[in-house]
């Protein structure tokens, strides 16, 4: 009788380990299916907000230019100003906002990781 106790609980612990293994990979497989949502999400969001972002900014750029043209009395110097004001913002960006940037993305990013 003890025997049959003895084996009746083994292939019981059998079958829990089972059933552990199985919802462990079950909750895994969960778990990547919604980091993956999360990112496709994120990812489609930040192209479309740098999408109408850049699209604001050409029409905002193209009117100050515009403006510019029209107080300086000059078809062109308008739209000069406006591309030098771009091409500072470029240097400026590589000169100095690279460094910032990349420490900026690095600690968002392994907060976000890590923290999940």
């Amino acid at each position: 009788m003890a025997f049959e106790n003895l084996s009746y609980s083994i292939s019981s612990l059998k079958e829990s380990i089972q059933a552990v293994k199985q919802s462990s990979k079950e909750y895994y497989k969960l778990s990547a299916y919604k980091g993956a949502t999360k990112g496709v999400v994120s990812i489609i969001v930040g192209v479309l907000a740098a999408f109408f972002a850049i699209v604001a900014l050409m029409f905002l750029s193209v009117a100050l230019a515009i403006y510019l043209s029209n107080v300086l009395d000059s078809p062109s110097a308008g739209f000069f100003i406006v591309g030098g004001i771009y091409i500072l913002f470029l240097i400026l960006l590589f000169v100095v906002g690279k460094k910032y940037i990349e420490k900026t993305v690095l600690v968002k990013s392994s907060r976000k990781f890590f923290n999940n």
